[in-house]
Order: C-alpha cells, then structure tokens, then sequence
C-alpha cells in the first residue's frame, strides 16, 4: 500500500516544490507524509465541500492545485476547509506553482495539448509562459470556438486584434500579466484564465490576441490527466475527480 511520501516523491520527478515561487506555499500541507492510502480526491480547489465529499468517499487524501493553506492561518472556523481536513483526518497534497511551471507535465502543457499547440517550449522571457504552435495558422474566431469546446467553457472572451493565429502562449490562471512576455516571443494570442483591463489595451497595442478562458477552466485540465497518471503509477489506490467543486460562474 503507497503512502503519502511516495506520492510526494512522484510528484518531485517533474515538479519539484523547491521550483514553486516565493510566495507560493506547496506540498504536504495537512496530514502525516507515513500515511498509507488507499483512495485519494482529486479537485483544483480544495473547500469545505470538497472535503465532505471525500469524507463521504472514504478517501484519506485529496490531491489540489490550488494550497488549502495560504494565507497564515489566525484562527479556524468549524465550516472552513482546513478545519474539516483536521477534524476528518484527512490529508492534502497542493501543487501549485511548481505544477505550473514544469515543462515535463503541468497545468499549462495540458492547457497547451488541450488547445493543440505543438512544438511547447517554456519562454526565455516570461517566468509562467509556455510557447508553441498551432498545426496550421487560423483565424482567431475558429480559434476560440475551438478552445471553447475544448476547455468546455460556459463562455469565454477574446479579442481579434490579430485576424490569423499560429504562434500561441499559454499562461494558465492568472496569467494576464504576461502579455508583454507574449508580445516579446511573438505570440499572436495569449490564453490564459485572467487578464485585466490595462492588459487588455496593452494586447491591442502590442498586437496580440487575448483570450481569458476563466481561471477555473485554464487550470481544470490538468485534474483529469494527473489523475490518470496517478492511477497508472500507484495502481493500488482509487482515484477519484471531485464532483462537489466548482467555480459556480454563469455567463448571461
């Protein structure tokens, strides 16, 4: 039966926590690395939903990108998330940035693969930006109605400032800020989950297309892949992808 330091030591072959930003706060973050397990919760977010729901299943282990734990903690309410992993005996493994940023297998090479973009490369100027090409140039429309399906977004918005595409940046989550790295690498659209208004008109200077998917749905597609991965690696654990979250945003 695996335990939790197994786990984590799969993780480290391909996103190591050491390679997480400064700020960020990753891996073991509730819970005993000696654990065995024998079922595990995969969710993007971990909330006090997602841990009744593992509660229900019996899992001993939820599996987020997001960190439970961020912020210090000063004090907690019996409805938050982190009072009810401790009061459940629950553990949680959150990867975050370090899955971000990891060329091998991450949030945005599976953004990336969704999306069809080829040739993936982690860009020399942008610290969350990934690079690559489209099989064959197209018009920012098709573009989007495209990652719409793929992303299964509800509804997603983009600019046509540039009428072909080929060369795309991915930035999952809230990735706006590296439409300048996007321009710098010749990126004719930018994807990614959140982008502000200034970063908006610097695009239509700059030249790029955006495309802001939503932070949930940017971020998403990577549970489904890891939790096959998961499952091929440690074979004697059940995997199972949360049904309780989800960002709850609709599109008029």
């Amino acid at each position: 039966m695996a335990t939790i330091r197994e786990i984590l030591d799969w993780f480290e072959a391909f996103a190591p926590v050491g390679t997480a930003m400064d700020f960020d706060n990753v891996g073991l973050l509730a819970g005993d690395k000696d654990t065995k397990i024998t079922s595990a919760l995969l969710a993007l977010d971990i909330t006090a939903e997602v841990v009744e729901e593992a509660a229900a299943l019996g899992c001993e282990l939820i599996i987020s990108h997001h960190p439970v734990i961020f912020q210090p903690l000063k004090r907690l309410d019996p409805h938050s998330a982190a009072y009810l992993l401790a009061k459940y005996g629950i553990a949680a493994v959150c990867m975050h940035t370090n899955l971000d940023l990891s060329e091998a297998f991450g949030v945005n090479t599976c953004l990336a693969a969704a999306l069809d973009v080829k040739n993936l490369r982690k860009s020399a100027v942008g610290e969350c930006l990934f690079v690559g090409e489209l099989p064959r140039e197209t018009d920012m429309l098709s573009f989007a109605e495209n990652a719409k399906a793929a992303l299964d977004c509800k509804g997603l918005r983009y600019t046509a400032v540039k009428e072909r595409v080929k060369t795309v940046a991915v930035a999952s989550g809230a990735g706006g800020s590296d439409i300048f790295a996007a321009a710098a690498e010749h990126a004719d659209v930018l994807v990614t989950g959140e982008i502000k208004h200034h970063e908006i008109n610097a695009a239509n200077e700059l030249g790029v297309n955006i495309l802001d998917a939503g932070h949930f749905k940017s971020e998403n597609v990577v549970i489904l892949p890891l939790k096959n991965r998961l499952a091929d690696r440690f074979s004697d654990i059940t995997f199972t992808i949360s049904q309780a979250y989800d960002d709850k945003v609709n599109y008029l």
